[in-house]
């Protein structure tokens, strides 16, 4: 698929971007080299491969450098609250705002 020039004005035009000839024939170029790109991906052979769910899911026995998910900092959360003017099991109370 390749666009013309009138199909890049028409689609500024619907997109109400006010483009000159020299910014319209720059997008042409743009536009349908994005196509092309688009119809070479189309042309690879996908049978048998299956979608991923994360990028690594393809590359096996790759060790992920995430750390366990694990507490690491004690509960200070009344230490926290002391200096509050007003706190409620475990909240912070403020004055009503939104009638």
């Amino acid at each position: 698929m390749s666009l013309t020039l009138s199909d890049v004005k028409r689609i500024a035009n619907l997109a109400q971007l006010d483009m000159d000839e020299a910014h319209a024939e720059i997008a042409l170029g743009e536009l349908n080299g994005i196509f092309a790109l688009a119809e070479q991906m189309r042309a690879i052979d996908t049978t048998g491969v299956a979608p991923l769910s994360q990028p690594l899911a393809a590359v096996r026995d790759l060790p992920l450098r995430l750390r366990d998910d694990v507490v690491t900092e004690e509960n200070r959360r009344e230490d926290y609250q002391a200096p509050a003017p007003k706190a409620q099991d475990g909240l912070y109370l403020v004055p009503k705002v939104i009638e």
